[in-house]
């Protein structure tokens, strides 16, 4: 009996390493490819040192010692947190923003900063914050475009080291604080106010020039009249002359 349990164990032990083996086998094949998606690139590293870009498809690469990071080479959004500025009026204002980005060389993102889109918006924050700070209140409100443009040029030199193109900047709000806003909407208020009088000043003016207006016409014509009347009234007692002189 011993000579049979022996090989009963010898084969489960035959059975259990090929099945180690076929494991271990897949495994390595599993870590072997890499699928990157159209939208992207990926870098990989070989024990933590930077090797190539991988590229969509299927890429082989050696097992076990490598690790990718993936890099979406679509445009993306990054929103920049509500920041607080002082004019060059000394106005506080608190303004946030969008960044939309693309990623032009994954390998320089990867390279050049940790965390590129850590890195863009904390950028884009204090540029927002230097931008406003350098100009005027009224100017703050009213020159939304103004601002966009020079916190894309402040930005477009660094993060064009980084591998990354600023497409565009959007500030969506840039509102004063809250006593500013209070002397703004009296004076708004104040403004409706005088336009309003300017109105009625100059509606009670045409009114009183088309009544003296009016009142010179209907002068003219009774004097027309007046005129008129004594002329036939004369041409009358003239017939009468004549006509009394034939008698």
């Amino acid at each position: 009996m011993e000579p049979i349990t022996l090989q009963a164990g010898l084969g489960f032990g035959l059975v259990s390493v090929g099945l180690l083996a076929l494991l271990l086998v897949v495994v390595t094949l599993w870590q072997s490819f890499e699928i990157v998606d159209a939208y992207e690139k990926k870098t990989l590293t070989v024990f933590g040192e930077y090797r190539k870009l991988l590229e969509p498809g299927i890429n082989l690469i050696p097992p076990f010692v490598s690790r990718t990071y993936p890099f979406d080479m679509r445009t993306q959004t990054l929103d920049v947190p509500r920041q607080e500025a002082i004019t060059r009026d000394n106005s506080p204002v608190t303004a946030d923003a969008v960044v939309y980005i693309k990623v032009m060389d994954a390998k320089k993102a990867f390279l050049e900063v940790d965390d590129y889109k850590k890195a863009v918006s904390n950028l884009a924050q204090t540029t927002l914050r230097a931008v406003l700070g350098d100009m005027e209140l009224d100017d703050t409100l009213n020159k939304r475009q103004e601002i966009n443009a020079k916190i894309r040029k402040e930005l477009d030199e660094p993060t064009d080291e980084w591998g990354i193109r600023v497409e565009s900047v959007e500030v969506r709000e840039v509102n004063p604080s809250k006593d500013v806003q209070q002397a703004m909407e009296q004076q708004t208020s104040a403004e409706r106010r005088r336009r309003a009088m300017i109105l009625e000043a100059q509606g009670e003016r045409r009114s009183a020039v088309e009544q003296a207006e009016g009142d010179k016409q209907s002068n003219i014509i009774r004097a027309q009249g007046e005129k008129q009347s004594q002329i036939l009234e004369a041409q009358g007692d003239a017939i009468s002359t004549v006509l009394r002189a034939r008698s």
